[in-house]
């Protein structure tokens, strides 16, 4: 190249160079709050709050229900859906409540409780620990924002149904004082509905033949990248019976006796390890239920709803903070 060429491509040394930190991903903290619905009386609702950009994922969003007025920093649910770890809506507790009017989120925001439905990232999407990695990050965006949302992050209840109460349990058990990337807000109490517990385990709490470990299609592993039989560490690492500490907060175990896609059994090994390290657990079989409540009436599935809303008012209500006698 000729030298006049050369130096005409140049870039003067006045030029300013791009800003490269444009190119980062939003910080989630500092993303405006979406536009406020009005759902029901007295809530409202945030609909698609970004907390978290994983690197080179999607987006991951969060609705909050609030009640209005507010009085003073409220106490907060965090509901996590189920889907079997490949599916699911944020928003949907199950079938059984899912055309419920008022639902169940209104109910609670009704009742003076902000609830937070959070996406997280799918087996399709990342492998675990992704998923508890998305909680965790959660808590600590919840941590950050509570000023200005009218949160108190020191009184957080955490609800999942199904693979959402499994992530729900293991978030509870592993997330201390500093969260994923910063403080986490402090999780005073967790309610499972038939969640699996012990992915190790499962064979042996299925009927004969129901569920082979080894199955590289199940969604077990698929959550896992690996059958859990060839996996036995990432099995463990995701099983929240086996990472039980007497740090542990409260529990509230739900489960059908008729449960044909996660043995009530499960919901068996997380009580038992939870008193075996002194932490307080209701556990509470439900008869005739299937999964997501199937075979039991409106009635019971309501009662079911009942006991978790009145958990979460008792371990995340004013005045919670220390731990309680368990049934």
């Amino acid at each position: 190249m000729p030298e006049e060429a050369a130096h005409q491509d140049a870039v003067p040394d006045d030029v300013p160079l791009f800003p490269l930190e444009l190119l980062a991903p939003p910080d989630p903290v500092r993303l405006p709050l979406p536009p406020p619905a009005r759902p029901a009386p007295g809530v409202r609702l945030l609909r698609g709050a970004v907390y978290a950009v994983p690197d080179g994922g999607r987006p991951l969003e969060t609705d909050l229900w609030l009640p209005e007025p507010a009085d003073g920093p409220l106490p907060v649910v965090v509901f996590v859906h189920g889907g079997g770890w490949r599916s699911g809506l944020r928003d949907d507790v199950g079938p059984r409540f899912r055309h419920a009017r008022p639902g169940p989120f209104a109910r609670l925001a009704g009742s003076g409780t902000a609830v937070v439905c959070p996406d997280y990232r799918l087996s399709g999407e990342a492998r675990f620990p992704a998923q508890l990695d998305d909680l965790r990050a959660l808590l600590v965006w919840l941590r950050d924002r509570a000023g200005e949302l009218g949160l108190d992050a020191d009184r957080v209840v955490l609800w999942g149904e199904s693979a959402g109460g499994h992530l729900a349990a293991l978030t509870a058990l592993t997330t201390g004082p500093a969260g994923h990337g910063g403080r986490a807000a402090t999780v005073r109490g967790c309610v499972t509905w038939y969640a699996p517990t012990d992915l190790t385990r499962l064979a042996e709490d299925h009927p004969p033949g129901r569920f082979d470990p080894a199955d590289p299609a199940s969604r077990e592993a698929l959550l896992l990248g690996a059958a859990p039989a060839a996996a036995p560490g990432p099995a463990r690492d995701a099983s929240p019976a086996l990472r039980v500490t007497p740090a542990a907060p409260p529990f509230l175990l739900l489960h059908g006796t008729e449960d044909e896609f996660v043995p009530c059994a499960q919901s068996d090994r997380l009580a038992t390890a939870l008193r075996a390290a002194g932490v307080p657990v209701e556990h509470v079989r439900v008869p005739g239920a299937n999964h997501l409540w199937v075979g039991i009436t409106e009635e019971e599935a309501e009662r079911c709803f009942a006991r978790t809303a009145e958990f979460a008012a008792r371990h995340c209500g004013r005045g919670a903070g220390g731990q309680e006698t368990g049934q």
